[in-house]
C-alpha cells in the first residue's frame, strides 16, 4: 500500500464564505509542464472561479496559474480554461443538478495527492446577506465560548 502524500496548494476561503456547500467532488487537472512547476511554488488563486460545464466536458474557468519564472517562451496563458478529469457519470450529474435547482460549481481547494494535481470541487447554493450574517454571529459566539472555557482552566 503506497503512502501518498497530500500537500495544499491553495484554498478557496470566500468559497465557504459566499455559498452553501451541498456536495464536493474530486477532480483531477489537465495541466501543462510549466503551470505544474508553477503550481509547486503555489503561485495559484481560485478566488472568483467557478466550472463550466460546455460539450459534456467540466473546465475550470478564471483559476489564475502565475507563470513560471524559468519557463520564457513555454509559459501559456494563466487565466486559460482548464480542463477538469472526472467520471462521466459525475459530469452528468452535476450538469443535470446545475440545470434543474439552479446551483453552481466552484472550486474549493487545489493539491498534490503523490505527485499529481487534484482539485476539490463543490455543488453549491449561493447565501444570502441574513445567512451571511447568522453564520457570523455563530462564530463569534463559539470563539466567545472557547475564550470562556480557556478563562477557567
Amino acid at each position: 500500500m503506497e503512502n501518498k502524500k497530500i500537500r495544499q496548494i491553495a484554498q478557496n476561503k470566500k468559497a465557504y464564505h459566499d455559498y452553501f456547500i451541498i456536495q464536493t467532488f474530486q477532480a483531477g487537472l489537465e495541466l501543462h509542464g510549466t503551470e505544474v512547476k508553477s503550481l509547486r511554488a503555489g503561485r495559484c488563486n481560485l478566488k472568483d472561479s467557478y466550472v463550466s460545464i460546455n460539450n459534456k466536458e467540466a473546465y475550470i474557468i478564471g483559476m489564475h496559474i502565475s507563470p513560471f519564472e524559468q519557463g520564457n517562451r513555454f509559459n501559456h496563458d494563466p487565466l486559460r480554461d482548464k480542463r477538469l478529469l472526472l467520471h462521466k457519470y459525475e459530469i452528468n450529474k452535476l450538469e443535470a443538478e446545475v440545470m434543474q435547482q439552479g446551483l453552481t460549481i466552484i472550486p474549493l481547494k487545489i493539491y498534490f495527492d503523490g505527485s499529481l494535481v487534484k482539485m476539490d470541487i463543490g455543488l453549491a447554493r449561493g447565501k444570502k446577506l441574513f445567512d451571511k450574517r447568522k453564520d457570523i454571529a455563530k462564530k463569534d459566539q463559539q470563539r466567545e465560548a472557547e475564550k470562556d472555557f480557556k478563562l477557567r482552566l
